[in-house]
């Protein structure tokens, strides 16, 4: 992370603790430095076309009609994705990067 912020939230935490800076204001100042730091750390999820979504359900032998249980969507998006007619974005493409990645078993009690 960059030190400028962090000097600000230190600057901003001795304010607050001589009075300059109100609870509230000092709790926003945190909680966006924590989630700056969160985003530094999270790995963005990368683009998936198509083929990269078949391969992935070949490779874990999962139908359509499994995949879009296992991401809680419908199976016509996911052949609109592997149809390249919709790409997968947000939260549906962060969970087709973990199942890349890690497989099936991660959604499985």
């Amino acid at each position: 992370m960059a030190a400028n912020i962090k000097e600000l939230q230190a600057m901003a935490k001795g304010l607050h603790e001589h009075g300059g800076i109100e609870d509230a204001t000092m709790a926003r100042i945190n909680a966006r430095v924590a989630a700056k730091e969160l985003r530094e750390r999270v790995e963005k999820a990368h683009p998936m076309d198509g083929a990269d979504i078949q391969i992935m359900r070949s490779r874990y032998k999962m139908s359509q009609s499994s995949l879009a249980y296992v991401l809680n969507m419908s199976v016509e998006s996911v052949s609109k994705w592997e149809r390249n007619e919709k790409k997968p974005s947000g939260a549906a493409l962060r969970l087709l990067n973990l199942l890349d990645q890690k497989g099936p078993d991660i959604f499985v009690r």
